[in-house]
C-alpha cells in the first residue's frame, strides 16, 4: 500500500466522509437518502475538501513539506475549499430563486414543463473546515497504520 498511498488515503477519506453525509442525512431526515452515497454536493463534512486535503496531509505527513508538490497540493485544495464555499454556494442559492420563481409563474399551468434545479451545490464555512480536520485526521491515522 505504501507506493499509493497518495491515491488510497485521499479515495478513503472521500469515500468515508459520503458515508457519514448519507448516515447524518438519514438519521435527520428518519429514513435512507440513498442518493448520498453518490452525490457529494454540500453537506457535513464536505467531501470534495476531505479529498484535498487527505491528499495534502499524506503528502506532508510523509515529510514532502519543504517538496514543490506539497506546495501545489497546497494551493489546489484551497482552490477547492474556497470554490465549495463561494462559487457553488453562490449557485445554489440562485437556484433556489429559480425554482422558486418557476413554481410561482408555472402555477396551474400543468403543460409547461419544469426541470426542477438542484439547490444543495455549495457548503458553508463549517461544513468546509470539517471537510479540511476530516482529512487531514484521516490521512494521519491511516499513516500511522502503514
Amino acid at each position: 500500500m505504501e507506493e499509493y498511498k497518495f491515491i488510497i488515503i485521499p479515495l478513503i477519506a472521500l469515500f468515508s466522509a459520503q458515508i457519514i453525509k448519507f448516515t447524518l442525512e438519514s438519521i435527520e431526515k428518519k429514513k435512507f437518502i440513498w442518493g448520498r452515497l453518490v452525490n457529494g454536493c454540500g453537506g457535513m463534512p464536505s467531501s470534495h475538501t476531505s479529498f484535498v486535503f487527505a491528499l495534502v496531509g499524506t503528502i506532508g505527513f510523509s515529510g514532502y513539506v519543504t517538496e514543490p508538490i506539497f506546495a501545489i497540493s497546497l494551493v489546489f485544495a484551497m482552490v477547492v475549499a474556497y470554490d465549495a464555499m463561494g462559487l457553488r454556494m453562490e449557485s445554489g442559492k440562485q437556484a433556489e430563486a429559480i425554482n422558486m420563481m418557476a413554481e410561482e409563474l408555472l402555477k396551474g399551468n400543468r403543460k409547461k414543463a419544469y426541470t426542477h434545479l438542484k439547490e444543495e451545490l455549495g457548503h458553508s464555512p463549517l461544513e468546509v473546515l470539517m471537510g479540511i480536520i476530516y482529512g487531514l485526521t484521516i490521512s494521519y491515522i491511516l499513516l500511522s497504520l502503514i
